[in-house]
């Protein structure tokens, strides 16, 4: 099976329900009435020699929100957006250096709803062509790759915990060398690697 082909399939099946930075707590009910604000992050899978990759990054130590964290390349939509498909190309672009127009958008999955009040529309996006990774200045610390065969296995997750606002809350971690990929990242990818075992 193609990379491409793969990312359809992952797609197709990761669609069919929503997740969230509380599915390991059932007993937590959500307000109904909540508003969310919209987001979107870009899934981007790259084929190198050894296979297909991921592109992650690191966020820099100094930012306000989720410092040193590992995340996706996306953030909230823009006003001049034309959709949450077009904000993931953008903060592409501007935190990774990655051209639009090398990116074959496959789909977008289910949506993500993260304890920050957002709602995280994942776009899986397969890169066309190699290219020179520029990480955004003062936002990104680091730009790396993780094989999609790590991520894509179930058994590489595990479950931790820690107290957020006084309320110990679970979260999924996918380690991968010295990077501590946790939270509303890991999260996603954990739905992506349940797809990948339908």
């Amino acid at each position: 099976m193609t990379t491409k082909a793969t990312l359809h399939k992952l797609c197709s099946v990761a669609s069919d329900a929503e997740s969230s930075d509380f599915d390991l707590h059932p007993e937590f009910k959500l307000p109904e009435n909540r508003k969310l604000r919209e987001a979107a992050v870009l899934v981007p899978i790259i084929d190198t020699e050894s296979g297909p990759s991921l592109i992650l990054t690191k966020r820099a130590s100094h930012l306000k929100h989720h410092p040193g964290q590992i995340a996706f390349p996306g953030g909230k939509r823009d006003q001049g957006d034309k959709d949450l498909t077009a904000t993931a190309l953008r903060e592409a672009r501007e935190e990774i250096g990655l051209a639009p127009e090398n990116v074959d958008v496959v789909g977008v999955v289910s949506a993500h709803e993260t304890v920050t009040g957002f709602t995280v529309s994942p776009i899986l996006g397969y890169v066309r062509d190699e290219f020179v990774p520029q990480a955004e200045q003062g936002e990104v610390a680091e730009i790396f790759r993780v094989p999609l065969a790590h991520v894509l296995n179930p058994d590489r997750f595990t479950i931790e915990s820690r107290f957020w606002r006084g309320v110990e809350r679970k979260y999924y971690v996918v380690p991968y060398g010295p990077y501590y990929i946790w939270g509303a990242t890991a999260r996603i990818l954990r739905r992506l690697a349940e797809a990948a075992q339908s």
